[in-house]
């Protein structure tokens, strides 16, 4: 099979794995994470090529925030989807000191000007800070009404900062929660993840292949992940982005660069792990039996 070819059945199999938001857009089952991007000059063209390959192969959902090089990486996705915006599920986050009344409007305005568009398809609080939750809400829906975001949603909330956000006014017009999710790090499931699928208002996973260090290590060399590996002949780090994206109500959001990585995360969408490879994987890596602080990174 030559490239072209292998691009084609990638795109293919990524258009089938589509999950719902609150108000019925579909969206892609993989994105791209723009953490640490547009930090060095001389990784620039790498990493704008990087998010070009990316939506050609279908992970057409692109998260950027303005804290990620303060701005840089949202310069870099601005070059990424230039002509083929339309194209784009774009999603960018807020700085929690900037979520306030008077500041969410500049600081979105600050993003679309890095991001050279008129509007983002998706705007998230980055954490929760001091500002009210009411008064976050109140900035974000003035935002929709002016069309300078479509819809909205929030990262880092744990179970009950989500029972609080759905109970203010217009609460329930969040459509997603960003949060750290892998094999490694599978806490969420206690509660927040069960809340979400009876919310059906889909997780968002960070960093779903765990950031680079030792945990990644760990996961990608451990000895039952490389025999799953080998039965599917994939990659580990295959086994473990399929599992994240398992259920088809997650979202996740890997950075890669490199272009065999980027091709790697992408064929995961067409991995199927069997019931067998869900359970050796549990005794493993154990899905949580008591409520554990939200990861965060």
């Amino acid at each position: 099979m030559n490239e072209t070819q292998r691009i084609s059945e990638i795109r293919s199999a990524l258009q089938k794995r589509k999950v719902a938001l609150p108000d019925g857009t579909l969206v892609p089952v993989l994105g791209q994470g723009t953490w640490y991007m547009g930090e060095t000059k001389r990784k620039k063209e790498q990493e704008v090529e990087a998010l070009k390959l990316g939506i050609e192969l279908g992970m057409n959902l692109i998260d950027t925030a303005e804290m990620y090089a303060d701005g840089g990486a949202e310069l870099i996705v601005g070059e990424a989807i230039e002509g083929v915006r339309d194209e784009v599920f774009l999603v960018s986050k807020v700085y929690p000191h900037n979520a306030g009344r008077e500041r969410i409007a500049k600081a979105c305005e600050n993003s679309l000007k890095r991001l050279k568009t008129d509007h983002l398809d998706l705007y998230l609080l980055h954490w929760r800070g001091q500002v009210p939750l009411e008064e976050t809400i109140e900035g974000m829906e003035r935002l929709k009404k002016e069309g300078k975001i479509l819809r909205w949603g929030v990262s880092n909330f744990d179970t009950d900062d989500m029972d609080e956000l759905v109970c203010a006014e217009n609460g329930t017009n969040c459509m997603t929660n960003q949060v750290l999710y892998h094999l490694g790090s599978r806490g969420i499931e206690y509660d927040l993840l069960p809340w979400h699928e009876e919310q059906r208002r889909p997780i968002m996973a960070y960093s779903p292949i765990a950031q680079g260090g030792s945990l990644r290590s760990q996961l990608l060399s451990d000895s039952t992940i490389l025999d799953i590996a080998k039965k599917h002949n994939v990659q580990p780090l295959q086994v473990v982005l399929a599992w994240c994206i398992r259920s088809n109500q997650v979202i996740a959001i890997p950075k890669a660069v490199q272009k065999e990585h980027i091709i790697e995360n992408a064929e995961s969408a067409s991995m199927e792990l069997t019931r067998d490879d869900l359970a050796r994987l549990d005794k493993v890596f154990p899905p949580p039996t008591r409520k554990l602080p939200l990861d965060m990174i």
